[in-house]
Formats: structure tokens, sequence, C-alpha cells
């Protein structure tokens, strides 16, 4: 076992001198040593019953004879980070995770790895260090949270960003918003939508690293307890067996979770994290496959924010063995693939069929004949950019309008508050991306103001920032090259005629190649708005990018 280096021989006595300071018997010692990477902290939402999640692994790693040792992993409340400086270190987690668990998974050598994410970053970071350690590891997450109610109807975390842009703009009154604010979130878990949490939680059930379930039973069930238990129990199976993430997540898992991706009409932050994850499993994860994939990919659900079903709806609806179990009769996955349930895909998704065809809709019925994420490109964004195609009006899938440009989220969000934007514009803030930013912050804010104020069918954002899960509309981020190495997003002028037309995969700046050229000279780069701290050394190290923020 590969904790014999600290377990077994005359050499190893002062190792086994520690290990009986924990309070570890001589029988504990002779067993597998089975880490359990927690995330469990007391600011995130979603992040706050893991310590249950926690004891339930511990007792299934138990059951099956294994000895279970707890260290943690950070995580940060996107939610929380939003509008601030805080969102600066959101994207950045991500690394921090992966390198900090690698880390300790490395000096303390554990047989195998349960990880318990929940959170935006929490979850690709976690499965960045289970490529990169390679070790027998299954995932369990926290859950999603329930959604609220207000007046009958289901709302969730998204609904309370707008309505404070509708107080802004006086469609409501100040204690319509605190009604909100105290209803939308109401238990613990990942926030209730097809937000980034639970796009990432879920691709991680697709992907073969999380038992049936693991993306959408819901926090507050016990059935998530007992989901636990069995994942205790399965890293046994697994380190018994020798099955490694790198045997799981091979390159059709990642095709089998983009073309899943399309048909749950994932965040667009899943085009952020899948590309760096395969590239600590040394796979080449091209974002040009999005399009391709998506072409033949029906839509099958409209989740929030595309949508009025969340995800409890979608875990009653047979959840996403019953999405793969669909998709398959299209020919579209590889069914033959190994998952951490010991079995195939084929074998885990016989016979779970869809149980509410409005939530799931079948392939013959689908919201839409393409997938949910398109990836654009054109001179304003030559290397890509990606929308969430699944939350865009009909009538902003093509448009046409003026620049209005930003410098900054704050900026943006100033004049939409203000009044200053018409319909007809198209938003465009920059220098917000991994180096500019730094850090890619989420631009939840301004595509919620713009919601808010009445303007999410007549006006369109463009970023080489990011969105969140939460957004909807025609909002258009991860613009690549990003404005601060020079990408075409900074020689945007104001009152430029941009032209987006998501049927055709395109978005360009109607400025003749000379004109740019002519701009491309004037340009001067941009000292980075953080220059000290972890901040500025990862503004320095990482690649810039649409699928970026991959450090070098």
């Amino acid at each position: 076992m590969r904790s014999d280096r600290i377990t077994k021989g005359i050499n190893a006595a002062p190792q086994r001198a520690l290990l009986h300071a924990l309070g570890l018997t001589d029988e504990e010692i002779g067993k597998p040593l089975i880490g359990i990477v927690s995330s469990k902290n007391e600011i995130v939402p979603g992040h706050m019953n893991i310590d249950k999640i926690e004891e339930a692994v511990k007792q299934g790693v138990s059951m099956a004879g294994g000895v279970p040792i707890v260290f943690p992993a950070i995580a940060v409340c996107d939610g929380i980070a939003m509008g601030h400086e805080g969102m600066k270190y959101s994207l950045v987690t991500r690394e921090l995770i992966a390198d900090s668990t690698e880390a300790m998974a490395t000096a303390h050598p554990f047989d195998g790895l349960v990880m318990l994410p929940n959170c935006d970053k929490n979850v690709p970071g976690l499965l960045m260090a289970a490529a990169r350690l390679n070790i027998p590891t299954i995932f369990v997450s926290g859950g999603p949270m329930l959604a609220g109610i207000m007046h009958g109807q289901k709302i969730s975390y998204s609904n309370v960003s707008e309505a404070v842009s509708e107080f802004k703009v006086g469609k409501i009154s100040e204690k319509k918003v605190c009604e909100y604010e105290n209803k939308a979130c109401p238990t613990c878990g990942s926030c209730s939508g097809m937000f980034t949490a639970n796009s990432m939680n879920c691709l991680t059930e697709v992907l073969g690293m999380g038992l049936p379930g693991n993306g959408t039973i819901p926090a507050v069930y016990s059935e998530r307890l007992r989901l636990a238990k069995k994942a205790g129990m399965q890293i046994m199976e697994l380190v018994k067996k020798d099955i490694k993430p790198r045997d799981i997540m091979v390159k059709d898992a990642f095709l089998n979770a983009l073309t899943i991706d399309m048909a749950l009409g994932c965040s667009t932050n899943s085009m952020l994290h899948l590309p760096a994850i395969a590239h600590e499993c040394e796979i080449d994860l091209d974002l040009e496959l999005a399009n391709s994939i998506s072409d033949k990919t029906p839509n099958l659900c409209h989740l929030a924010p595309a949508g009025g079903h969340f995800i409890e709806e979608l875990n009653e609806a047979g959840g996403i063995l019953a999405v793969m179990h669909e998709i398959s009769k299209l020919g579209l996955l590889n069914t033959d693939l190994l998952t951490c349930t010991g079995k195939t895909i084929a074998e885990n998704i016989e016979g779970h069929e869809i149980l509410d065809t409005e939530v799931i809709r079948t392939i013959d019925n689908p919201y839409s004949a393409e997938g949910g994420i398109a990836v654009l490109k054109g001179n304003l964004a030559p290397d890509g950019c990606v929308v969430k195609r699944s939350a865009v009006a009909p009538e902003m899938m093509s448009h046409k309008g003026n620049a209005r440009v930003f410098d900054c989220e704050e900026d943006a969000l100033n004049a939409i508050y203000e009044g200053k934007i018409n319909p007809g514009d198209v938003v465009v803030i920059r220098y917000e991306g991994p180096k500019g930013g730094p850090g890619m912050r989420e631009m939840l804010n301004p595509t919620s103001a713009i919601m808010g104020s009445g303007l999410g069918n007549s006006v369109a954002l463009i970023t080489d920032g990011r969105f969140s899960g939460a957004t909807r509309g025609a909002a258009i981020g991860h613009v690549s090259p990003e404005a601060a190495v020079g990408g075409n997003i900074a020689l945007i002028e104001e009152g430029d005629t941009i032209e987006i037309d998501i049927t055709k995969n395109t978005i360009n700046v109607l400025v003749s190649d000379e004109e740019l050229s002519a701009r491309r000279e004037k340009w001067e780069p941009r000292e980075p708005r953080i220059t000290k701290g972890y901040l500025a050394r990862y503004a320095k190290s990482v690649t810039s990018g649409s699928t970026g923020a991959v450090l070098k």
C-alpha cells in the first residue's frame, strides 16, 4: 500500500510514533489510510453541512475496513465575495485548493482519498488535485440548496441580485427586496439553480468521479448522508482494485461531460474548469469542441436561471443518470467507460428513465435542438468567448449595437444604474481577465443590473472577465485574448458597432483590420490593479485566455 512507507518496517518507527500520537492503534495503522478532504467551513452556505457528510463518509470507510483521516480544503463563497475586491480572489483559490491538497496528500501518503467539495472553485480545484495525484479517489459533494418560495413561486439567489437592480431603478420597494433576501436561500447547500457549483457537481458525476446522485440530491436530505456512507465504502473498493482518477477521467469522459453540459445548460464557467481539469490529466481539451458537440446535442433542461426549474426537481425527475440515459439514445456518449462505481456508464444508466418530461425533456421534444453553451469567434475574440445560449432571449440571438466601453466592472454598473445605457447598446467591460483584473472576476452584478433595469432583451454585455452560473441574458464572457495582453477587446472605442450572431457563433467589431492595427500601435499595457501579495504573483504566472487561468 502507498501508506506502507509510514506504517511498515523498522524505518517507519518515527512515523508510527506520530500516528500513535493521533490516537491510532496498531490495528488501525495496519489498515489502509484514507484521507478525507473536507471543505467544511462556517462562511459558505454550501459547506456549513459538510461536517455531517464528513462523519457519514468516515462511518462508511470504517465499515469497509479503512481508517478515515480528515484534512481541510478552503472554499470561497462567490456570492459573498461578489461586488468587491474579494471576487478577485475567487478563481485563484482553485489553484490554491489543488496545490494544497496535492501537498497534504503527498506529505502524508494516503492509500485513497474522498473529496468533499461543494462550491464554485472548490469542486474543480479538488478534481484537478485528484488528477494530479492519481491515487484512488471518489467525490461526494455537500449537495444543492432547496429553492426558496415566495408567493407560491420558487426563487433562488439570482432573484435577489436582480431585485436589487429593480429597486435601484424604482421598480420595486426596499420591503420587496427584503422579502427576496429572506426567502431566496432557505437551507444549506450550493445555490439551488444550475449555477457553477451545481454544474460542476453534476459534471463530476458525468465524469465518473462521483456516485449517482452526487450532483442532485439536496443537501438537507438524509439520502445524501446515505450517499456519503456509500462513497466511504466504495473508496475501499477503488483502493483494493487500484482504480485511479486517470483510469476514469480519460478523454472520452471529458467529451461525455461536454455533451451532458450542453444537454443540461450548465454554467459557462464549466468551459473554464473542464479544460483545466483535463490539463491535469495531460489531456488537451480544445474549446473548439464545444460548438461541434453543441450542434448535435439537444438542450433537454431549462434550470434556473435559464428557466423555472431547480436542482431538486432535476433530482426528482431522474437526475443525471436519466439525462445521460436519454442522450445515449442518440449515440453521443461513450458508455463503455469505467466509473467510480466500479461499473461502466452503460451499467450505471441502464433503466434510468425520465420521470418528469417537463424538467428533463425527451430527445424528441427538446427545449432547443442545440446545446446550452456556444463558443463565439471573430475579430473581437480571435481565440474565442463563451455564452450560455440557453439563457439568451430569442430576440438577442442576433444583435448589433453601439459599444459602451468600461475598463472595470464598477464603472459599468454605475452607468447602468444611472440610466446611461440604452436599448440596443453593447456594454463592454474589459481589463477584468486573469491577468488584467487580476483574478477574472464574475460579472453577475452588471448582468443582474441589466435584467433588473428591463434591458435584458435589448442590451448585450461582453467581457474578458467571466460570468456567474446565475447569469442570464446576452452575456458573453471569457473573451480571449484579454485586454491586459493586448487582445482586440482593448482596442474597442466608444460608439464602435459590435455585431453578435450566436446562431452563427460569431462576434465582431465592425472596424477594418487597418484601423485595428493603427489602434494597436497606440495601445499601451496597464499595470494590474493589485500589485502585491498572492494575486500579483498569480497575475504573473497565469496563462491568459478563454479556457484560461491555468498556472504555468
